[in-house]
């Protein structure tokens, strides 16, 4: 009596934590909210797969059931024996061929799709100038990081993936330091980033779809790469052509560091260039650098790819990195002091392009 009411309560609690985790996930982080055609399709074949599996647990349940209460010792007796069915070629044949006729429907739609899906020829058509007629991006994973840089527009930027919505965004996958793995979770993905060999494939944001997130998604890193894997996120901001375009207008305009304004900010723009200015760009053809982008920082959503974007999280990142991304490449390289951090991080929060 104690074991079944130990289960029951077991039951109960499995089935409390299935309503609980079907809360789980948000519609820009989801993969099951697809936003987009790659999403779509790879949601497609996750139903399509879990809808086979659910019908032969389903058959074998039934037949289970109904060979229990059919063949029960209480209804035949003790001394009732089964009729030997071995050898019988009509079974064999049916629990052959229902399986095989399940996998064949599952890895038509699969084998179709991953060819589709892995048509990436168009990165290589050029115009006359030798540029690519897509929009090309290339992604460059660094512990704990990403950069994205457009060669099309020359504009470098990090941890803010910025994209057209409705237009097909070709991806160019490389790693500076050990495998990571580039995923949009609603959108589509995951591929991995190595360090020898590119990786490409595409993305289409659905702009009705970003809309409803108030086109911003995230981004993680999917393949663990050290300590600060887990934090290893970035932002995508899905826009529309013409705020897209206005974008990429706006960036190239900045041909050289935006001027600080403010005193506070001014004397930080000193303390960037002794101590920070070796391994930051903040012209967005800073390409190339040790380490991230920040021409736009001010404009962006996050700190450290996982914080609030305030001056507080900014001073304890600048301060102490370690603290928050263990392992990262910045730990340890310069010792400021408060009053510098201060202005520091007054000069970074006018990094703004966004007009």
């Amino acid at each position: 009596m104690k074991t079944r009411l130990k289960n029951t309560k077991m039951f109960g609690l499995l089935v409390a934590l299935l309503f609980v985790l079907a809360g789980c996930g948000q519609p820009r982080l989801s993969v099951l909210h697809p936003a987009g055609e790659v999403a779509d399709k790879q949601f497609f074949l996750l139903m399509l797969s879990i809808g086979i599996m659910l019908l032969v647990i389903v058959v074998v349940v039934l037949i289970f059931l109904f060979a229990m209460i059919k063949f029960r010792r209480k209804k035949l007796g003790e001394d009732f024996e089964p009729k030997d069915v071995e050898g019988n070629h009509k079974l064999e044949l049916v629990w052959t061929i229902i399986p095989v006729i399940l996998l064949i429907i599952l890895a038509i739609p699969t084998v179709m799709l991953t060819f589709s899906l892995g048509d990436t020829k168009a990165i290589d058509k050029v115009d006359e100038k030798g540029k690519s007629k897509e929009l090309v991006i290339d992604v460059t994973a660094n512990l704990y990081w990403w950069e994205f840089s457009y060669p099309n527009e020359k504009i470098v930027t990090s941890q803010e993936l910025v994209v057209p919505t409705d237009k097909k965004v070709y991806f160019r996958l490389h790693s500076a330091d050990v495998k990571h793995s580039f995923w949009v979770p609603a959108v589509g993905g995951k591929m991995d980033t190595n360090v020898e060999g590119i990786n490409k494939f595409y993305l289409k944001f659905d702009d009705k779809k970003a809309k409803d997130v108030k086109n911003l998604f995230y981004g993680k890193c999917a393949e663990l790469c050290g300590p600060s894997h887990a934090l290893m996120d970035f932002k995508v901001k899905a826009l529309p052509k013409d705020d897209f375009d206005k974008w990429v207008k706006d960036m190239k305009s900045v041909d050289k560091p935006v001027a600080a304004t403010s005193s506070q900010a001014k004397e930080g723009e000193k303390v960037f260039n002794k101590s920070c200015a070796g391994c930051h760009a903040v012209t967005p053809t800073g390409e190339g650098a040790k380490g991230p982008n920040l021409t736009n920082f001010g404009d962006r959503e996050l700190i450290a790819g996982y914080l609030n974007h305030d001056e507080k999280n900014l001073k304890k990142w600048i301060k102490d990195p370690e603290s928050i991304k263990p392992g990262n490449k910045m730990a340890g390289k310069y010792k400021v002091s408060d009053e510098d951090i201060d202005a520091l991080s007054a000069y970074l929060m006018e990094r703004k392009v966004d007009k």
